[in-house]
């Protein structure tokens, strides 16, 4: 199982993960989920952020924008970042949970390039680790 985080905003991922007041927290067994619901994560400071993340038992966070120093915090927990994600909060989950993230669909506007090659290491980063990522 795993326990995948989203930043949420009028239904949709949120676009910039440092100022979200909470996230949509689901629990996902295979391609099924299996519990829902939404957590405050309102703190500032990217350390306790990602700390509050680690407590949660967060496996993953998917998000859009997200500043460097709160990257590499939540990075520095072990939980994978996929950021510069963007869509309806319901399509996205279930292009996680089918594999289909990957999809241009779910990048942020503008981002190309760089950005483009980040979300790439980011999303193929655990397929070394053995941890599951889709």
């Amino acid at each position: 199982m795993v326990k995948v985080a989203i930043p949420h905003w009028q239904g949709r991922v949120s676009p910039v993960f440092d100022v979200a007041a909470s996230v949509l927290v689901v629990v996902i067994d295979g391609e099924r989920e299996v519990e829902r619901g939404l957590t405050e994560v309102d703190i500032e400071d990217p350390k306790a952020r990602a700390t509050r993340l680690l407590e949660l038992g967060i496996d993953v966070l998917i998000c859009g924008a997200i500043s460097w120093p709160l990257a590499l915090a939540i990075e520095s927990t072990g939980i994978q970042l996929i950021p510069q994600t963007c869509g309806d909060l319901e399509s996205v989950l279930s292009a996680y949970i089918h594999g289909q993230l990957h999809q241009d669909t779910f990048l942020m506007p503008g981002c190309r390039g760089r950005c483009r090659q980040l979300r790439s290491q980011h999303l193929a980063g655990d397929q070394k680790s053995g941890r599951r990522i889709f």
